[in-house]
């Protein structure tokens, strides 16, 4: 272990553990990547730090440039942690359905937030619509560069990074990658990278049951931060996926609650929906399999939501 330059590098090499308790008999081996080991505690540092430097790389952001973006999920804490170690000014338009603590997170990083109010703290469709319009207005003041996330294909580098820690970390036995689906960018990133190592990987993505419109469903509410945004994402594609499982909002919440009681593994509900579907398949497929999923970030995230806020602190 050496001493980091800065915090970016920091970035990745997260650990992969195995899932013990929470698994029925029977049941195939489920491996879960502990993203929550980010420096904000979030897989989407990967990706906020791929779009910053794509933009740089491509001349899009200069020094002296301001950034732009909208995020109902953890994305606009890892885009303020970026921009503070590379020192451009943001501004994030974010929702009132996003926790308390990750829009005080990005406030402490240094970023000004705009935000919309949600209905009764869930996530629509309507909602995320009018953050993304409400960030392209920004995004016309001059000298301005606009992350865009749902049609950002730079952040697919980094889940191929990605991809590669875990075929390394489980010595290349990868059966079965499960994911659940905000812009698609870590599920395709990821899934198409593993592919190449594994021609025969099954890919398993996940949607809020509320909201399944990547199944053909009518968009609805939720409260599964940083997934299910009501509309098929850009990033989305149908071709890299097996199977599309829905999870409701409080059966995430459930599995989120078990595995930190359980596995003494603190995430957010997001990950409870990832694991709940790892366990579904690994179950459907026996002791033989290896599936493979992320906790994709920590659940200090949530403290203050229906998913933790239960507790008596």
């Amino acid at each position: 272990m050496h001493a980091k330059n800065n915090v970016l590098q920091a970035i990745g090499n997260t650990p992969i553990v195995q899932l013990q308790k929470v698994l029925p008999p029977g049941c195939g081996r489920v491996l879960v990547k502990l993203e929550g080991a980010n420096p904000t505690g979030s897989m989407k540092d990967r990706m906020a730090k791929a779009m910053i430097e794509g933009a740089e790389a491509s001349g899009s952001l200069r020094a002296g440039y301001s950034v732009v973006e909208y995020t109902g999920g953890s994305t606009g804490t890892s885009v303020a942690l970026v921009c503070a170690a590379k020192g451009y000014p943001l501004h994030i338009v974010t929702t009132d359905a996003a926790s308390k603590e990750k829009r005080a997170h990005m406030q402490a990083l240094g970023a000004e937030l705009t935000i919309i109010p949600s209905e009764g703290g869930s996530v629509t469709k309507e909602m995320t619509e009018t953050m993304i319009e409400t960030a392209r207005q920004l995004s016309q003041q001059p000298a301005t560069y606009w992350t865009n996330q749902f049609y950002n294909i730079n952040q697919l580098t980094a889940y191929r990074v990605l991809a590669d820690e875990i075929w390394h970390q489980t010595g290349g036995k990868v059966d079965v990658f499960v994911q659940s689906v905000g812009t698609g960018g870590s599920l395709r990133g990821t899934a198409t990278r593993l592919r190449q190592h594994n021609p025969k990987l099954r890919v398993v993505a996940i949607e809020p049951a509320e909201s399944a419109v990547l199944s053909g469903g009518e968009p609805g509410a939720h409260k599964i931060e940083g997934m299910g945004p009501g509309f098929v994402p850009p990033l989305w594609d149908p071709t890299l996926v097996d199977e599309i499982l829905q999870v409701s909002t409080a059966d995430a919440m459930d599995m989120a609650r078990r595995l930190a009681r359980e596995e003494a593994l603190f995430a957010g509900t997001s990950s409870g929906a990832n694991v709940l579907a790892a366990v579904r398949v690994a179950e459907m497929l026996g002791p033989d399999a290896t599936v493979v999923t992320l906790l994709v970030d920590t659940g200090l995230k949530y403290l203050s939501t229906e998913q933790y806020g239960h507790l008596q602190i």
